[in-house]
């Protein structure tokens, strides 16, 4: 195994780049946002119809919206300047959550108004999720990849964890009306960030795009010819199917019958706090089997669920949250950087966009289901068989040979040369050269 950077200077290096510093402010306010209505929309369905049926359809019809147009996504941020991409669907996001904010203002937010609202959401995180990860390398070079999705998954955790503690407080202060309108004014804020987001216009896209179908097909050529890819795709699209329906659907219900709203929100929190810590972590060190690493320890993520359904106590709830979100983060940017060192730049958005769309294809019928199975079977063993499909996909994921052997690059010396990517003149335009790829060293 190999350590990571020796310094403090080190881990910081990404940040003298200033699109990566845009780019990592734009990406904070949007999880913000997303933490302010992860509190919020719960209560807002649930208030409004005091139903966890309703609940599950509006959750899983802005994940359906999102699944069906992820591919779209994916293809317009490898054509088109993922900066514009970005700005676009912050704007569209913005005023689905602000028009929610008044309809619930106003007493109106009916149940098909709430669901259509829910499907434009869900179709400008479709095109947020690949244009924004595939941006990373584009802003620092490959040298500090490792440093910078460490610093980018900080940067989005503190402000997931700023924006759920603020949501829970808006909730039970002002009504979740409010904390839906924080979100619309969140995601306006990030799309002025990524107003700042300059990178060469060569690196954005390919200079003659094919056509759109043929654009898929490439996406989907480099998405299976390595077998590591695929494997902890399948795995994440059990493992995200349990998780969601845990956090939307079932485990609203058990804080209002158990311990109320405000553990929750704090419950939500401490488990960003913990992914806030992997990332820290995973930004200073992570093993040369870093994939292999974080897949095994995705296994941590079926204790809370577990324990919500067996024991739901919150003072063995808040570790079991802290140490599955520190654990997912050791995952995440494990992840991040296997498919930036190995995947091409022209292809890699498309490539992000089938990897979230397999890892969440089940998210919506999991979420529809949940509420139906929990109040048939109870919520205690709806969450200990979620607990037990998600260490049977984990678990499976590790016999792959694939996710066994990949390494991370060794990092280079960091030098005065090797920063000139990430330095940017009075104007904001860069006047280093674009990261570079490099083929994968260990093929599956």
């Amino acid at each position: 195994m190999t350590g990571g950077p020796r310094s403090r200077g080190d881990v910081l290096a990404p940040l003298r780049s200033g699109a990566f510093r845009a780019l990592g402010a734009g990406r904070a306010l949007m999880y913000f946002g997303n933490g302010l209505a992860q509190v919020a929309l719960a209560f807002v369905v649930l208030d409004a119809t005091g139903s966890v049926v309703h609940l599950g359809l509006v959750i899983g019809t802005r994940t359906l919206a999102n699944v069906a147009l992820l591919l779209a996504g994916g293809v317009l941020a490898d054509r088109l300047p993922r900066a514009a991409v970005l700005r676009g669907a912050c704007a569209v996001a913005a005023l689905s959550q602000g028009l929610l904010a008044l309809a619930l203002a106003a007493g109106a937010a009916s149940m098909p108004l709430m669901l259509v609202l829910a499907a434009v959401n869900g179709a400008a995180a479709a095109a947020n999720l690949p244009a924004a990860a595939s941006l990373v390398p584009q802003t620092v070079p490959a040298s500090l990849l490792r440093q910078a999705n460490g610093l980018m998954r900080i940067g989005v955790e503190t402000g997931r964890l700023i924006g759920m503690s603020a949501g829970t407080l808006l909730v039970a202060l002002l009504g979740s009306a409010a904390a839906i309108a924080a979100d619309a004014g969140a995601f306006a804020l990030a799309g002025v960030c990524f107003a700042f987001v300059r990178v060469p216009a060569a690196s954005e896209a390919d200079p003659a795009p094919s056509h759109p179908l043929r654009d898929l097909a490439d996406g989907w050529s480099e998405f299976v010819r390595r077998s590591w890819v695929w494997v902890v795709v399948v795995q994440f699209l059990v493992v995200n199917m349990v998780h969601s329906s845990m956090v939307a659907v079932i485990g609203p219900v058990i804080a209002d019958d158990v311990f109320g709203r405000a553990t929750w929100g704090l419950l939500l929190t401490a488990n960003s706090v913990g992914l806030l810590a992997g990332g820290l972590l995973a930004a200073r060190w992570q093993p040369r089997r870093a994939l292999l690493f974080g897949v095994g320890l995705t296994a941590v993520e079926a204790a809370p669920i577990l324990a919500l359904g067996v024991a739901p106590a919150p003072v063995l709830l808040f570790p079991l949250f802290f140490l599955a979100g520190m654990a997912m983060e050791q995952f995440n940017v494990a992840w991040e950087v296997s498919l930036q060192e190995n995947i091409p730049q022209e292809r890699l958005a498309r490539v992000y966009s089938y990897d979230a769309l397999g890892s969440l294809l089940a998210v919506p019928l999991g979420q529809a289901v949940a509420g139906p199975v929990a109040e048939t079977a109870g919520p205690g063993p709806a969450l200990t068989g979620a607990a037990a499909l998600s260490l049977g996909a984990t678990a499976l994921a590790l016999c792959a040979p694939g996710v066994r052997t990949l390494r991370r690059r060794p990092a280079a010396p960091l030098t005065s040369s090797s920063l000139e990517v990430v330095s940017w003149g009075s104007d904001g335009a860069a006047e280093g050269r674009r990261p570079g790829h490099t083929e994968e060293e260990h093929p599956p």
